[in-house]
Protein backbone atom coordinates (compact mmCIF):
# COMPACT_ATOMS: atom_id res chain seq x y z
CA UNK A 1 0.00 0.00 0.00
CA UNK A 2 2.42 2.56 1.02
CA UNK A 3 5.33 1.49 -1.49
CA UNK A 4 2.35 2.00 -4.37
CA UNK A 5 1.99 6.13 -3.32
CA UNK A 6 5.46 6.62 -1.28
CA UNK A 7 4.87 10.84 -2.10
CA UNK A 8 1.55 10.85 -0.38
CA UNK A 9 1.98 8.66 2.58
CA UNK A 10 5.48 10.17 3.24
CA UNK A 11 3.39 13.72 4.27
CA UNK A 12 0.64 11.59 5.59
CA UNK A 13 1.33 12.63 9.14
CA UNK A 14 1.13 16.69 8.19
CA UNK A 15 -1.73 15.83 6.13
CA UNK A 16 -3.74 14.18 8.59
CA UNK A 17 -2.20 16.58 11.28
CA UNK A 18 -1.86 13.70 13.83
CA UNK A 19 -3.06 14.48 17.64
CA UNK A 20 -3.22 12.49 20.11
CA UNK A 21 -7.37 11.57 20.78
CA UNK A 22 -9.49 12.35 23.39
CA UNK A 23 -12.45 9.99 23.97
CA UNK A 24 -15.07 11.81 25.10
CA UNK A 25 -18.73 11.03 25.79
CA UNK A 26 -20.09 11.29 21.68
CA UNK A 27 -17.54 9.27 20.66
CA UNK A 28 -17.89 6.78 23.03
CA UNK A 29 -21.51 6.27 22.38
CA UNK A 30 -20.62 6.37 18.74
CA UNK A 31 -18.62 3.46 18.73
CA UNK A 32 -21.09 1.97 21.06
CA UNK A 33 -23.86 2.07 18.42
CA UNK A 34 -21.62 1.62 15.18
CA UNK A 35 -19.54 -1.08 16.11
CA UNK A 36 -20.15 -2.64 19.76
CA UNK A 37 -23.39 -3.01 19.91
CA UNK A 38 -24.28 -3.65 16.05
CA UNK A 39 -21.13 -6.41 16.23
CA UNK A 40 -22.32 -7.82 19.33
CA UNK A 41 -18.94 -7.36 21.00
CA UNK A 42 -17.81 -8.42 24.29
CA UNK A 43 -15.22 -6.89 27.14
CA UNK A 44 -13.95 -11.25 27.07
CA UNK A 45 -13.54 -10.61 23.53
CA UNK A 46 -10.04 -10.86 21.74
CA UNK A 47 -9.63 -7.05 19.25
CA UNK A 48 -7.59 -6.80 16.09
CA UNK A 49 -8.11 -3.14 14.59
CA UNK A 50 -6.05 -2.96 11.64
CA UNK A 51 -5.36 0.43 10.56
CA UNK A 52 -5.76 1.97 14.05
CA UNK A 53 -4.06 5.18 13.28
CA UNK A 54 -4.37 7.47 16.49
CA UNK A 55 -5.77 4.71 18.87
CA UNK A 56 -9.07 6.17 19.09
CA UNK A 57 -11.13 2.86 19.26
CA UNK A 58 -8.01 1.23 20.87
CA UNK A 59 -8.29 3.79 23.60
CA UNK A 60 -12.39 2.73 23.79
CA UNK A 61 -11.50 -1.22 24.04
CA UNK A 62 -9.68 -0.40 27.17
CA UNK A 63 -12.22 1.95 28.18
CA UNK A 64 -15.11 -0.49 27.44
CA UNK A 65 -12.53 -3.44 29.85
CA UNK A 66 -11.35 -5.29 27.11
CA UNK A 67 -7.68 -6.51 28.02
CA UNK A 68 -6.50 -8.48 24.94
CA UNK A 69 -6.58 -6.14 21.56
CA UNK A 70 -3.87 -5.31 19.28
CA UNK A 71 -3.70 -2.05 16.59
CA UNK A 72 -1.53 -2.29 13.87
CA UNK A 73 -0.57 0.63 11.35
CA UNK A 74 2.24 1.44 8.92
CA UNK A 75 3.37 4.41 10.04
CA UNK A 76 5.73 4.87 12.43
CA UNK A 77 4.76 8.31 13.05
CA UNK A 78 1.96 7.36 15.22
CA UNK A 79 4.00 5.53 17.35
CA UNK A 80 3.83 8.71 19.84
CA UNK A 81 0.42 9.66 19.12
CA UNK A 82 -1.58 6.82 20.04
CA UNK A 83 -2.66 7.34 23.58
CA UNK A 84 -0.06 6.46 26.26
CA UNK A 85 -2.67 4.11 28.03
CA UNK A 86 -3.21 1.99 24.96
CA UNK A 87 0.53 2.51 23.70
CA UNK A 88 1.43 -1.18 24.65
CA UNK A 89 -1.42 -2.59 22.33
CA UNK A 90 -0.09 -0.59 19.31
CA UNK A 91 2.27 -1.71 16.66
CA UNK A 92 3.65 -0.50 13.65
CA UNK A 93 4.54 -2.97 10.96
CA UNK A 94 3.21 -5.24 8.09
CA UNK A 95 -0.58 -6.14 8.30
CA UNK A 96 0.09 -9.09 6.34
CA UNK A 97 2.55 -10.40 8.82
CA UNK A 98 -0.10 -9.72 11.52
CA UNK A 99 -2.92 -11.18 9.94
CA UNK A 100 -0.58 -14.63 9.44
CA UNK A 101 0.68 -15.58 12.55
CA UNK A 102 -0.24 -15.35 16.34
CA UNK A 103 -3.52 -16.41 18.12
CA UNK A 104 -6.87 -15.95 16.67
CA UNK A 105 -9.59 -13.18 17.17
CA UNK A 106 -13.09 -12.67 17.84
CA UNK A 107 -13.26 -9.33 16.19
CA UNK A 108 -10.99 -7.38 13.18
CA UNK A 109 -11.98 -3.95 12.92
CA UNK A 110 -11.15 -1.72 9.69
CA UNK A 111 -12.07 2.03 9.58
CA UNK A 112 -11.59 4.07 6.86
CA UNK A 113 -9.45 1.08 5.31
CA UNK A 114 -10.22 -0.76 2.87
CA UNK A 115 -10.56 2.48 0.36
CA UNK A 116 -6.52 2.30 0.73
CA UNK A 117 -6.29 -0.81 -1.38
CA UNK A 118 -7.46 -1.95 -4.97
CA UNK A 119 -10.40 -4.51 -4.73
CA UNK A 120 -7.96 -7.62 -5.10
CA UNK A 121 -6.01 -6.38 -2.44
CA UNK A 122 -8.98 -5.79 -0.42
CA UNK A 123 -10.21 -9.26 -1.55
CA UNK A 124 -6.83 -10.80 -0.10
CA UNK A 125 -7.39 -8.35 3.25
CA UNK A 126 -10.75 -10.10 4.16
CA UNK A 127 -9.48 -13.70 3.05
CA UNK A 128 -6.66 -13.12 5.18
CA UNK A 129 -9.15 -11.74 8.00
CA UNK A 130 -11.87 -14.53 7.87
CA UNK A 131 -8.89 -17.08 8.69
CA UNK A 132 -7.89 -15.08 11.70
CA UNK A 133 -11.30 -15.24 12.89
CA UNK A 134 -12.54 -17.44 15.98
CA UNK A 135 -15.40 -19.43 15.57
CA UNK A 136 -18.26 -16.92 15.52
CA UNK A 137 -15.84 -14.12 14.31
CA UNK A 138 -16.73 -10.91 12.51
CA UNK A 139 -15.52 -8.52 10.81
CA UNK A 140 -16.24 -4.84 10.92
CA UNK A 141 -15.52 -2.13 8.01
CA UNK A 142 -15.84 1.72 7.61
CA UNK A 143 -15.38 2.69 4.27
CA UNK A 144 -16.85 6.08 2.29
CA UNK A 145 -20.28 5.22 0.39
CA UNK A 146 -19.88 6.15 -3.19
CA UNK A 147 -23.56 5.34 -4.01
CA UNK A 148 -24.89 8.90 -2.57
CA UNK A 149 -23.08 12.34 -3.44
CA UNK A 150 -22.31 12.97 0.16
CA UNK A 151 -20.16 10.25 0.44
CA UNK A 152 -18.21 11.87 -2.48
CA UNK A 153 -15.97 14.20 -0.34
CA UNK A 154 -14.80 11.57 1.57
CA UNK A 155 -13.53 8.89 -1.19
CA UNK A 156 -12.09 11.85 -3.08
CA UNK A 157 -10.86 13.65 -0.47
CA UNK A 158 -7.55 11.62 -0.19
CA UNK A 159 -5.34 10.73 -2.98
CA UNK A 160 -4.03 7.49 -1.12
CA UNK A 161 -7.73 6.00 -1.78
CA UNK A 162 -7.68 3.61 -5.11
CA UNK A 163 -10.87 1.59 -4.46
CA UNK A 164 -14.33 2.92 -4.43
CA UNK A 165 -17.45 0.93 -2.82
CA UNK A 166 -21.15 0.91 -2.00
CA UNK A 167 -23.26 -1.59 0.05
CA UNK A 168 -23.65 -3.75 -3.11
CA UNK A 169 -20.10 -3.94 -3.89
CA UNK A 170 -19.53 -4.38 -0.37
CA UNK A 171 -21.78 -7.53 0.07
CA UNK A 172 -20.04 -8.63 -3.35
CA UNK A 173 -16.73 -8.17 -1.30
CA UNK A 174 -17.93 -10.07 1.34
CA UNK A 175 -19.42 -13.11 -0.66
CA UNK A 176 -16.30 -13.49 -2.79
CA UNK A 177 -13.76 -13.55 0.52
CA UNK A 178 -16.11 -16.38 1.69
CA UNK A 179 -17.90 -14.28 4.16
CA UNK A 180 -21.54 -13.49 5.65
CA UNK A 181 -23.07 -9.86 5.92
CA UNK A 182 -24.72 -9.41 8.93
CA UNK A 183 -25.39 -5.64 8.12
CA UNK A 184 -24.82 -3.12 6.03
CA UNK A 185 -25.56 0.47 7.41
CA UNK A 186 -25.35 4.11 7.12
CA UNK A 187 -23.05 6.17 10.05
CA UNK A 188 -25.31 8.54 11.23
CA UNK A 189 -23.66 11.98 12.49
CA UNK A 190 -24.82 15.47 13.90
CA UNK A 191 -26.92 16.55 16.02
CA UNK A 192 -30.24 15.44 16.52
CA UNK A 193 -31.92 17.96 14.55
CA UNK A 194 -29.85 17.52 11.54
CA UNK A 195 -30.08 14.13 11.56
CA UNK A 196 -33.74 14.60 11.55
CA UNK A 197 -33.41 17.04 8.76
CA UNK A 198 -31.30 14.56 6.69
CA UNK A 199 -33.87 11.94 6.88
CA UNK A 200 -36.82 14.05 5.94
CA UNK A 201 -34.38 14.90 3.04
CA UNK A 202 -33.90 11.92 1.56
CA UNK A 203 -36.63 10.74 2.26
CA UNK A 204 -37.80 13.35 -0.54
CA UNK A 205 -35.38 12.68 -2.61
CA UNK A 206 -35.73 8.93 -2.48
CA UNK A 207 -39.55 9.94 -3.60
CA UNK A 208 -37.89 12.11 -6.47
CA UNK A 209 -35.14 10.96 -8.12
CA UNK A 210 -35.68 7.68 -10.27
CA UNK A 211 -32.47 5.30 -8.48
CA UNK A 212 -31.62 6.69 -5.23
CA UNK A 213 -28.84 5.11 -3.23
CA UNK A 214 -29.88 2.22 -1.35
CA UNK A 215 -27.89 4.24 1.71
CA UNK A 216 -28.25 7.63 1.78
CA UNK A 217 -25.27 8.59 4.50
CA UNK A 218 -21.71 9.54 3.82
CA UNK A 219 -19.64 6.75 5.02
CA UNK A 220 -21.14 3.14 5.28
CA UNK A 221 -21.09 0.23 7.99
CA UNK A 222 -20.67 -3.53 7.02
CA UNK A 223 -20.59 -6.52 9.55
CA UNK A 224 -19.26 -9.64 8.27
CA UNK A 225 -19.24 -12.78 10.16
CA UNK A 226 -17.28 -15.63 9.51
CA UNK A 227 -19.41 -18.54 7.60
CA UNK A 228 -19.48 -21.95 9.78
Amino acid sequence: MQDDAPGFYGTYASYKNYRTPELGAKQKRRFDAEIWGAAACAPSMRFLEIGCGTGAFLAYLAAKGVSDFLGIDHDPALAEVVPAAVRDHFVCGDLWRALETGAPFDRIVALDVLEHFTAEEALRLLVAARDRLNRGGRVVLKVPNAACPWGLQYQFGDLTHRSAFTPLSLRQLADAAGLGVVSVFGQRQGSRRRMVTDALVHRFLSWALLTPPEIWSANLYAVLEKRS
